[in-house]
């Protein structure tokens, strides 16, 4: 079994900046693909940015594009998304999920075997 365990929420001015991490357990955590999703109140939850277990594939939803980077450090068991010039809109509870294989997209919660609590981002206008 996998545990995820978000952590670098918090409040924000517009235009600023955060980064939240992922820590994880088990040993097979280089060979799980990463994603991380959000959710809005009232809102579906939705993709934001995926990475594979090579790390050489990564996926973002256009409007995070050029403002949010995923990255992975496999020896830390840990994934990262480095927000830049947060948005109102950005505002949402961030997990991060893990699968064992993607099947079809990157970007389908379903896809995803192992899911954390969740971290709290507000961005203030």
């Amino acid at each position: 079994q996998v545990q995820l365990a978000e952590a670098g929420g918090g409040l924000v001015q517009a235009g600023g900046s955060l980064i939240l991490s992922c820590a994880a357990t088990g040993r097979a955590f280089g060979t799980y693909n990463l994603g991380w999703f959000r959710q809005a109140p009232g809102k579906e939850r939705e993709f934001v940015a995926a990475i594979g277990w090579t790390s050489t594939r990564t996926y973002y939803t256009d409007p995070v594009k050029g403002r949010f980077t995923i990255s992975r450090d496999n020896p830390k068991n840990t994934v990262f998304l480095q927000m830049n010039f947060l948005q109102p809109e950005d505002t949402a509870v961030y997990y991060c999920a893990a699968a064992r294989s993607i099947r079809e997209s990157f970007s389908d919660a379903r896809e995803y075997d192992y899911w954390g609590q969740g971290t709290q981002v507000t961005v203030s206008s």
